[in-house]
């Protein structure tokens, strides 16, 4: 695969690059607040934050408010409940495994992304990228390993996300997108507002809690709770990181071709890895490298495959991803 680094690709590149790096230090910081507070009350104060940069920034700088008047709103909302679903699932997984086997995991969407393309396009996918779809969930198994003491429920649920991360980009492959990458911004981070308003008032006090000991389920059961000035400027770094990912990961797509620029988001594997030792003590074993790299392999040949063929990706028009 060969491309031009000049003009476009140069800009597109470095947005993905950033955006990538914004989303791994807010997964980062979210599963450290995690271990404190409710999933849902993070998340709440990171899309209030997150709204607050899209509609005063963003907006203005996509042609104003003026787009908000969408005549796709269903569309909209459906996207919306597909990141929440792709995000609560990946957080949640993410409480007990460690953040690298997490950020593994999820990378299958885009094998998921081609195997959901046959039924729901109509898409050939040839004998080379069944392989590869079938090795990268080869790497799944071989990190969760399922029927060892190893295994933890809570490694399905970045399966979970996966699933409903590629759901939501053939989606929005067969309606295709016309909206601004601010306006998308803008009602996910309200649909995720509703949602966490919602599971406060449902679960907020912590009654189903008692008596809990998996981190995966205290993550999301454990009662909400005013947090320390230190936590709470934290959890509006995260809403800053989440808005400014989601608009850079858009416009990068926007300025270079997916199958050039969707490769460069596998700096987030690395990432985690840092994160993994740094922030949590988590030193990934050998089985679990082996696994993250039949992973990234086969993703990254997926893309080969893809630009070679020279058909688009269904992430082509990507809608801003929030995990």
């Amino acid at each position: 695969m060969s491309f031009n680094l000049k003009g476009p690709n140069t800009l597109g590149i470095i947005c993905v690059l950033l955006a990538v790096m914004f989303f791994s230090a807010s997964d980062m910081l979210i599963k450290w607040l995690g271990g404190t507070y409710p999933l849902h009350e993070i998340i709440f104060v990171r899309a209030f934050v997150a709204l607050c940069i899209v509609a005063g920034l963003f907006i203005p700088l996509e042609g104003g408010y003026r787009n908000l008047l969408s005549k796709r709103m269903p569309l909209h909302m459906l996207r919306g409940c597909s990141v929440i679903v792709a995000n609560m699932a990946f957080f949640t997984g993410m409480a007990t495994l460690p953040i690298a086997d997490a950020t593994a995991i999820f990378f299958v969407a885009p094998l998921f992304i081609t195997a959901l393309s046959v039924p729901f396009l109509g898409e050939k996918v040839g004998l080379r990228r069944w392989t590869a779809v079938s090795v990268g969930l080869i790497g799944v198994i071989i990190i969760i390993r399922p029927g060892t003491d190893a295994f933890k429920w809570a490694a399905l649920a970045p399966i979970l996300a996966a699933f409903a991360y590629a759901t939501m980009q053939i989606t929005a492959r067969r309606l295709g997108v016309t909206e601004k990458a601010s306006v998308m911004a803008f009602y996910i981070q309200l649909t995720f507002l509703c949602f966490c308003t919602t599971a406060g008032l449902l679960v907020g006090d912590g009654r189903y809690a008692e008596g809990l000991e998996d981190p995966s389920l205290l993550v999301l059961l454990r009662p909400w709770h005013m947090p320390t000035l230190d936590d709470f400027l934290v959890m509006i770094g995260v809403g800053a990181l989440s808005a400014c990912g989601a608009y850079l990961i858009s416009q990068g797509y926007k300025s270079v071709e997916a199958t050039i620029a969707a490769p460069f988001e596998y700096i987030a594997m690395p990432m985690a890895v840092m994160w993994g030792v740094i922030m949590f003590d988590e030193f990934p074993d050998a089985i679990a490298i082996g696994g993250i790299l039949l992973i990234i392999g086969s993703g990254l040949y997926s893309f080969w495959r893809e630009n070679i063929r020279g058909t688009p990706l269904a992430a082509q028009a990507p809608v801003p991803r929030n995990r």
